[in-house]
């Protein structure tokens, strides 16, 4: 079983990370927008390494319920969010910009959204 308190905690910090993620791609108008410019990558390390953390964060809480949480929630591919960890941190120098500007584009948005119901779920 786990502690339902501490699950609360983590799903709090994990939406704070994944609602930084929108702000810095306000500006990425195209994949290309992450490699042209200084400030552009600076944002695709600072997204990576949001989508690193919450994709460990998830693999953990996977683990601890058993799958029985995240399977709650459908709306969300759990196996790209926990995969997409893995590809940025063994595969970071051949990343596709343009992958990542889709998860930022079409995923992030219902990732957050699911989050916020987590947590109210569990309030």
């Amino acid at each position: 079983m786990y502690d339902n308190d501490s699950l609360h905690d983590e799903l709090e910090t994990i939406l704070e990370a994944v609602e930084r993620i929108p702000r810095r791609f306000s500006s990425i108008r195209s994949p290309k927008d992450f490699s042209h410019t200084e400030e552009g990558m600076e944002h695709l390390d600072s997204i990576c390494m949001i989508l690193i953390a919450a994709g460990e964060a998830f693999k953990k809480i996977d683990r601890r319920t058993e799958g029985r949480l995240l399977s709650q929630y459908p709306q969300v591919d759990w196996a790209g969010v926990k995969g997409i960890r893995d590809v940025i941190a063994h595969e970071y120098f051949d990343l596709d910009a343009e992958e990542v500007y889709d998860i930022c584009k079409r995923d992030v948005p219902v990732l957050i959204e699911t989050v916020r119901k987590m947590i109210q779920d569990m309030s």
